[in-house]
């Protein structure tokens, strides 16, 4: 299992994010920085990840690079998370349970609603309203923290290289009946 966190200028938050990663459950932690001008690769680095650069911005630029990466190296199920804290690694664990029993290939974390502002619970709702009405699922959340088999992704055929990844993933996911 390998966990890929793509960064921009987190300094002060990567380290954190990295020494919350349950012990035993992730084989490989990849970091993708995208350009950052302080200290998040040197952290990063500093917390045992494994860190990459991507040259180009996009979120999902960072997001493909570090699931190839994890692919190569053999990794069978990928969880993205944010490098900024927003997202809680120790429950990485009840996040991909459902991925273990065989009962699903792509899972989604949610956030409590006390955690976010209030346009990001609106823009969630709609969101996955409207994906809801599309492909008949429902999504409660449209945050990063997900995971999903490596070959499930493969399938997917993710085009969306810019802050677009984690919807085009749902939509695609959806599409695809995971």
């Amino acid at each position: 299992m390998a966990a890929i966190i793509p960064v921009l200028d987190e300094e002060g938050a990567i380290g954190a994010v990295l020494a919350a990663m349950p012990i035993g459950w992730v084989d490989q932690v990849t970091v993708v920085d995208g350009g950052s001008r302080d200290r998040t690769i040197a952290e990063a680095r500093a917390g045992g990840a494994m860190v990459l650069v991507e040259r180009e911005r996009g979120y999902g630029r960072a997001c493909a690079k570090g699931a190839a990466a994890a692919i190569e190296g053999g990794a069978k199920i990928l969880v993205f998370l944010d490098g900024d804290g927003g997202d809680r690694p120790e429950a990485i664990p009840t996040l991909v349970q459902p991925i273990l029993d065989d009962t699903h290939d792509f899972v989604i974390g949610s956030r409590t609603r006390a955690s976010m502002a209030a346009h990001q619970t609106l823009a969630g709702r709609a969101i996955g309203a409207a994906i809801g009405l599309v492909y008949g699922v429902r999504f409660t959340d449209m945050c990063a923290f997900r995971a999903i088999r490596a070959d499930a992704l493969k399938r997917l055929g993710m085009r969306e290289m810019t802050y677009g990844w984690n919807l085009e993933m749902q939509m695609r996911a959806a599409r695809a009946g995971l």
